[in-house]
């Protein structure tokens, strides 16, 4: 017998619970806020918004479903089964933040807060829900493949992000290491950096995108910016020190669906994380090597 389809319903802590947590009460919150010239207002109104939202999700879903919630903070920890159906409601950022933990489940994104999200991710209002839901496993409902980047370093360790994923110093400091390229013949060049990003279309919204700007934004030595399903990938060198030891002649490109990129550490310590998630780093030490790229998997975005 098949299990019954299970909805996920992944969501954050909102601003009014953290300072009312912090605080104590919604007076002591409220006093907190004024004194910086802020009225507790706002805030508590976006909380309510939220709450209706999950309220009108969580009435959405079948009565022959199982359900369940899940608090970011305890993504880690969780586990996703084949059956499940994952209802994010908040922010684009908490697609990015769960995408890594799934294998194929389709995820459907709700937006709390229309205007002051972008939608990119969390495209449909809970009002959609109902109609969503009941077809989100049926052969037919259009979903988008998101590409999605890993790093893999020579221990195993293994990292999947869906916008981007950062290689650098803790802190953001100088790091150390030697890049190079699988198609490149070999060719590795020893550099001192603030770090690099390796992001996806879905990242050429963000961070990524910032960094291109920076570089001319499409000029000659500029890659052109990937689309959210496209398998290419491009890669940035973020403030890349020229010296006797170091080189600055690769600092930007573009991964084919097969390329990777090579960095081989010569600092004591590195890290790699995803999506702006440094608590969730892998540690990597002198001599080591990760290699990133495109993932096999992708994520299955109800359009």
């Amino acid at each position: 017998m098949s299990l019954a389809p299970r909805a996920v319903l992944v969501h954050r802590t909102t601003e009014y619970e953290e300072l009312v947590a912090r605080h104590g009460t919604h007076g002591q919150a409220a006093f907190f806020l004024s004194s910086r010239g802020r009225d507790i207002e706002e805030v508590a109104e976006r909380h309510r918004r939220t709450r209706r939202a999950m309220a009108e999700v969580t009435a959405a879903i079948p009565l022959t479903w199982r359900q369940t919630r899940v608090q970011r903070t305890d993504l880690d920890r969780f586990l996703f089964a084949p059956e499940d159906v994952v209802v994010v409601v908040g922010q684009d950022g908490l697609v990015a933040n769960v995408a890594k933990y799934l294998s194929g489940q389709p995820v459907v994104g709700i937006d709390t807060d229309p205007g002051r999200n972008p939608g990119v991710l969390v495209r449909h209002r809970p009002a959609d829900a109902r109609l969503l839901l009941p077809s989100a496993l049926a052969a037919g409902t259009g979903t988008d493949g998101l590409t999605m980047v890993e790093a893999v370093a020579d221990d195993t360790q293994r990292l999947l992000a869906l916008n981007e994923i950062y290689l650098g110093a803790a802190g953001h400091q100088t790091a150390r290491y030697r890049l190079g390229l699988d198609d490149d013949g070999g060719a590795v060049e020893a550099q001192a950096s603030s770090g690099v990003l390796v992001g996806t279309g879905t990242g050429a919204t963000g961070w990524i995108r910032s960094v291109w700007q920076e570089r001319g934004a499409g000029g000659d030595r500029c890659p052109r910016l990937p689309a959210p399903t496209e398998d290419r990938l491009v890669w940035f060198v973020r403030e890349a020190w020229p010296s006797p030891a170091t080189g600055t002649s690769l600092v930007a490109g573009e991964l084919a669906a097969g390329g990777r990129l090579t960095l081989t550490v010569e600092s004591e310590r590195l890290i790699a994380f995803g999506d702006g998630i440094e608590s969730d780093a892998v540690e990597l030490t002198w001599g080591q090597r990760v290699r990133v790229g495109r993932a096999e998997t992708a994520l299955r975005l109800v359009g």
